[in-house]
């Protein structure tokens, strides 16, 4: 019998192998994860920078439209998640729709950004921590403060490797707990963001508005395309399907209200940041700082870099966490080995699935530079949002698939379709460099697939 790449996997199998997890997430649990990953500290310099360098004032304006653009893409998980309660996000959505040879693609996607947005904000959060002991007298040795370089005097960085083992830890011990420290971390994050923009309410010049739009509409434009990468950490969320109170109800309130929340927020950073500084000063590492630091606030400003952590923090729990869930989903499908969807009953979770990631992150985060690889990122996402949006017009063709009373895409199909145009559109702005990684990537995912993943997927047990 020939290769049979496309066959389905049923939402029944789904239900019954990952029965196993505890339902204990709310809505506002969702929104936590969410809002953990979308906002790190990119608010803290995105608006500056697209301010400066592309949109002028008009960056809150660009932070809107690459919200209207990117809730296209959340309606289309809203739909999913909600029809398709499920661990694995997009791989599942994509195994059950377009078949498991997609599947595999948009997990193998899935698998590349979260573990590299997580080795990636590992080393964005040791620097943060280094330069906060450092205010200190504080130093750790040169040799343990860095990327694997022998040449330049360092070895690992020690930091990054702790923190992503030290979250492992935690969302070992059960979703429940780790939720409880993430609901407060958010919290706090969130509180150091609104008092910014509170005192920063206090220091607007309205001349700083003038001109709103200095590179016209397509300024504007081009800021949205740069903004748009700030909100694609919110496709954590459907990872969590599986272990939700009514996810019929709570997952599009979760993904909805987490895209709400974080472009309320950026578009409110960016609107008090560009009244407090003229826009052509805002070219700098760290412009929402610097703000603080001219109207001499600099307390606030010591203030934002433990929000940063905590933001960084945070992110760094949504997206080991849905990493975990992800490569449980694929192990329990055969496509990686089984081991992976091992189920620890004491804790509710994938164990081994955690560990593996776990390990494999830190070891990024510890040892590898990663400065050119993290553009990578989003096009795995974008690639996921694309084929999650296309993929509604088969999902209501399912007749075995039921959504009664659960969140549907409304303008069907023109949105859907919509959305997947965009998301093809955002691809194209990204770099000849991104596309070859991208490539390279792909590549090694296909030989997986057709060399184990193939032979040993369950489907090939069910029926081929």
């Amino acid at each position: 019998m020939g290769l049979n790449i496309l066959r389905k996997e049923s939402l029944d199998r789904y239900l019954g192998a990952d029965k196993k997890f505890v339902k204990t997430m709310t809505a506002k649990d969702l929104m936590a994860i969410g809002i953990g990953a979308v906002i790190g500290t990119g608010i803290f310099i995105l608006p500056g920078t697209i301010a400066a360098q592309s949109a002028g004032p008009g960056v809150t304006l660009s932070f809107f439209l690459s919200a209207v653009v990117c809730a296209l893409a959340a309606m289309c998980y809203a739909e999913f998640s909600s029809a398709l309660p499920v661990a694995g996000s997009a791989y599942s959505y994509g195994n059950i729709v377009f078949g498991e040879f997609f599947g595999w693609l948009l997990g193998w996607a899935l698998v590349l950004e979260y573990m590299l947005a997580v080795a990636t904000v590992s080393t964005g959060w040791a620097a943060y921590f280094n330069s906060l002991i450092g205010s200190f007298g504080l130093h750790l040795p040169k040799a343990l403060s860095g990327p694997f370089d022998p040449a330049h005097g360092t070895y690992v960085n020690i930091v990054a490797v702790v923190i992503v083992l030290l979250i492992a830890l935690m969302l070992a011990h059960g979703m429940q707990s780790s939720m409880r420290i993430n609901d407060f971390a958010v919290v706090l994050k969130l509180a150091i963001i609104l008092i910014f923009i509170g005192v920063g309410l206090f220091f607007i010049k309205p001349s700083n508005y003038h001109p709103f739009m200095p590179y016209h509409l397509k300024g504007v434009i081009h800021g949205a395309t740069l903004g748009f990468f700030a909100y694609l950490g919110f496709d954590v969320v459907s990872s969590s399907a599986a272990e939700v109170k009514n996810p019929k109800k709570n997952m599009p309130i979760g993904i909805i209200g987490t895209l709400v929340i974080a472009t309320v927020l950026y578009m409110g950073v960016a609107a008090v940041l560009t009244g407090m500084v003229k826009y052509t000063k805002l070219n700098v590492a760290n412009p929402v700082a610097y703000a603080l630091e001219l109207v001499h606030h600099g307390w606030l400003a010591d203030l934002l870099s433990i929000g940063a952590l905590v933001g960084m923090f945070t992110m760094m729990i949504s997206m080991i966490y849905s990493s975990s869930r992800l490569v449980y989903a694929i192990g329990r499908d055969g496509l990686l080995p089984s081991k992976l969807a091992q189920f620890d009953e004491k804790h509710h979770s994938p164990q081994i699935a955690l560990w593996v990631v776990s390990i494999i992150v830190a070891v990024m985060g510890g040892l590898v530079p990663l400065d050119e690889l993290t553009s990578l990122v989003n096009i795995g996402t974008l690639f996921a949002f694309t084929l999650v949006s296309f993929g509604i017009i088969p999902l209501r063709h399912r007749k075995d698939i039921g959504n009664r009373g659960g969140f549907k895409v409304p303008l069907y199909p023109v949105l859907p379709i919509l959305s997947g145009l965009a998301c093809l559109g955002m691809m194209t702005q990204l770099s000849k460099t991104t596309y070859i990684g991208a490539g390279i990537w792909f590549t090694i995912g296909i030989i997986i697939y057709f060399a184990y993943g193939y032979r040993h997927s369950k489907l090939n047990k069910s029926r081929d």
